[in-house]
């Protein structure tokens, strides 16, 4: 019998794991869950070498590719190579005219390049770097869902977020963003889901709604 099952393919955000996605369940009749994971790219490596690294990992034909920020570039440039059914962007930009003032800021004086990347050993610092958030409270927590503490991939991944060149946003992509995102502001963001009371972590945070939402957004 054919796979008639949906398979999703997660990629969590910047120095994220999997575990971000812990709480996401879809009925099992319908959908399979994949999660992908960062690896550490080589020296000079672009967005897009990295992006065809990555599509190897993916077996299922014509799959649903879902990134959470970082990641959500990430797929995106992950559908220029792999023929995909849909792509879902969370918390995340579809093109480089979505990127706050102070990425594009960033971008011309290199400022970003000044950012303190060799303590990514303290949560408190990585975990705003990767999620927007001055973390108090769950160090624990954040513990487990950042473990990529690699300087030179916190450094790769913030130039490529800056220089990110995509122009136009791509076809048949779906994005979704919450109106409280300190990271990626909803007031540059053009055609999305917005759901409210969302932060940049609304993907741990409030996997009720995606819980409920996703599996119609999938197959839409």
């Amino acid at each position: 019998m054919p796979d008639i099952k949906t398979h999703i393919y997660l990629m969590p955000g910047m120095a994220a794991n999997p575990s971000i996605f812990e709480a996401i369940h879809l009925p099992e009749d319908k959908f399979v869950i994949h999660t992908l994971e960062w690896f550490l790219p080589e020296r000079g490596m672009s967005l897009y070498e990295y992006a065809e690294r990555m599509c190897e990992k993916v077996e299922a034909p014509n799959p649903v590719l879902l990134g959470v920020s970082f990641g959500g570039m990430l797929v995106q440039e992950m559908a220029k190579i792999i023929q995909v059914k849909k792509v879902i962007v969370v918390s995340s930009v579809k093109s480089k005219h979505e990127l706050p003032k102070r990425m594009i800021f960033a971008k011309y004086t290199k400022v970003h390049k000044l950012l303190p990347t060799s303590l990514v050993n303290n949560v408190e610092l990585l975990a705003k770097y990767a999620f927007g958030e001055t973390v108090t409270k769950r160090l624990h927590l954040y513990e487990k869902y950042l473990s990529i503490r690699d300087k030179y991939y916190i450094d790769w991944s913030i130039d490529q977020i800056v220089n990110w060149q995509q122009d136009e946003p791509l076809p048949n992509v779906v994005h979704i963003q919450g109106d409280r995102d300190a990271v990626f502001p909803l007031v540059n963001i053009k055609d999305c889901i917005v759901v409210k009371n969302g932060t940049h972590t609304m993907i741990i945070h409030r996997a009720r709604w995606f819980n409920e939402h996703l599996p119609t957004i999938i197959l839409e």
